[in-house]
């Protein structure tokens, strides 16, 4: 009996651990699924509808944030693209858009000194870092950022993973 106590109680944590980290979560008008590997991390802030971590095996971790704000909020579409691309500085930067079904993704890239901190507050420069970027827009809903920010090579690494959970998002909605 004492066995079977035990190992219900460790089969319910075990369940309870992975019910805390969803596989498929909603922010804004789309439906995101967790890529394998990535782990599930309460929002560092109450801006952030959902935050994902992702390591490398050298022990690099890059953060994915995830931003509603709701209709006509949130700054618009270039507004937000040049405060990321302002937080790199004079680094390499890149913008692309492309048609996702019916839906209109905005993708931001860039690579250098990363100014880590809140806006208009004290910042830490971070060398060698990256930011994937995709706006997800949503003239109904409101458009949806997501947003990885991370070592360069940890970021370069997770970038398939990260466009396939973008596009995948863009082409269901909810």
């Amino acid at each position: 009996m004492r066995l079977f106590l035990s190992l219900f109680s460790t089969v319910t944590f075990v369940a309870s651990v992975f019910a805390m980290e969803p596989s498929d979560f909603q922010v804004g008008g789309f439906n995101f699924d967790r890529p394998s590997g990535w782990k599930w991390v309460v929002p560092s802030s109450s801006m952030r509808k959902a935050q994902l971590a992702v390591s490398s095996p050298d022990g690099g971790t890059a953060d994915v944030t995830f931003f509603h704000f709701g209709p006509g909020q949130g700054g618009g579409v270039q507004a937000n693209v040049d405060r990321w691309f302002a937080q790199f500085g004079n680094s390499n930067t890149n913008q692309s858009e492309e048609k996702v079904d019916a839906t209109r993704v905005v993708h931001v890239q860039a690579r250098g000194t990363f100014q880590s901190g809140m806006p208009g507050g004290t910042t830490t420069p971070l060398e060698n870092y990256a930011l994937l970027g995709a706006i997800l827009g949503d003239d109904q809903n409101g458009d949806v950022f997501v947003k990885m920010t991370g070592p360069a090579a940890v970021v370069e690494s997770a970038k398939p993973l990260f466009s396939e959970m973008v596009r995948a998002a863009a082409a269901v909605r909810r």
